[in-house]
C-alpha cells in the first residue's frame, strides 16, 4: 500500500514538474525606438512630442513555452505606432497600433501561443493588433559583445545594434532616460546602427541609423 502511494506521489510530482517547466519561458529581447533612450535631459526634451512614436519589440525563446505549448527556438516581433512619445510621463501615447511578425517555422498552435505571449508581455501597447504576419525570423544576441544584436524579420524589419561607447556621450550627462517597454530580467541600452520597418497596417515606415535608441536584454517568466 505504501509502495503504491509512493508511486502515485512520484507520478504527481513528475506531472507537476513537467507542467511548471512548460509554463517557464526564457530568452533574448531586442527593442528599438524612434527616440534616444540613452540620452541627456536636454536632448530628451528636444525629441519629446516630435519623435518616439515608433518602436520594435522582439522576443526569441531560448527555452520553455507559453499556454502549455513549447516555443524553444522561435521568435516573434511587434512593430508599433503610438500617438505620442513612448515613455513620456506627461502624455498618454495610447492607443497604439501594432503589427505582429511571427516566426514562419511555428505551427498553428505555436503561432497562437507566441501571439498570446507577446500580447501578455506588451500589455496595453499591443492591445490593438492590426495584422499578424508569418515570416522568416532571426534574432541573435552576441554574447561576447554586450549590446550587440541583430533582428531580421523577413522583408518587414531589420535591426542591428552595438554597445554604447565613449563616442556616444555627447553632453556627458547621459542616463537611461526611458525604461524598456516590457518587463525584463536584464537589459542594457545600445546604439541602433540600423532600425527599419516597412510593412502594412501602421500607415508609416521608418529607417533610422546610429541612434542611442535600443535595448538588448533577456526575459524570464
Amino acid at each position: 500500500m505504501r509502495f503504491q502511494f509512493s508511486i502515485i506521489l512520484v507520478s504527481l510530482l513528475t506531472c507537476l514538474s513537467i507542467s511548471l517547466a512548460a509554463q517557464e519561458i526564457r530568452g533574448d529581447y531586442l527593442e528599438t525606438r524612434s527616440a534616444d533612450v540613452y540620452t541627456g535631459q536636454c536632448f530628451a526634451n528636444g525629441e519629446v512630442n516630435l519623435v518616439g512614436n515608433e518602436a520594435i519589440l522582439a522576443w526569441h525563446v531560448r527555452s520553455g513555452g507559453w499556454d502549455g505549448v513549447q516555443l524553444q527556438g522561435l521568435t516573434i516581433a511587434a512593430a508599433v505606432r503610438a500617438n505620442g512619445t513612448l515613455g513620456d510621463p506627461y502624455e498618454n501615447p495610447l492607443p497604439a497600433k501594432a503589427v505582429l511578425l511571427v516566426d514562419d517555422l511555428a505551427s498553428a498552435q505555436q503561432r497562437a501561443a507566441l501571439v498570446s505571449f507577446a500580447k501578455h508581455m506588451g500589455g496595453d501597447l499591443l492591445k490593438n493588433v492590426k495584422q499578424v504576419i508569418p515570416t522568416q525570423m532571426e534574432l541573435v544576441v552576441n554574447a561576447e559583445h554586450h549590446g550587440a544584436a541583430m533582428l531580421r524579420a523577413g522583408r518587414f524589419a531589420t535591426v542591428q545594434t552595438r554597445s554604447i561607447g565613449e563616442q556616444d556621450h555627447v553632453c556627458g550627462n547621459e542616463v537611461t532616460f526611458y525604461p524598456p517597454l516590457t518587463q525584463l530580467a536584464h537589459s542594457m541600452p545600445a546604439v541602433a546602427l540600423t532600425d527599419t520597418y516597412s510593412g502594412p497596417a501602421l500607415g508609416v515606415s521608418w529607417d533610422f541609423h546610429g541612434k542611442r535608441s535600443a535595448f538588448v536584454g533577456t526575459f524570464a517568466r
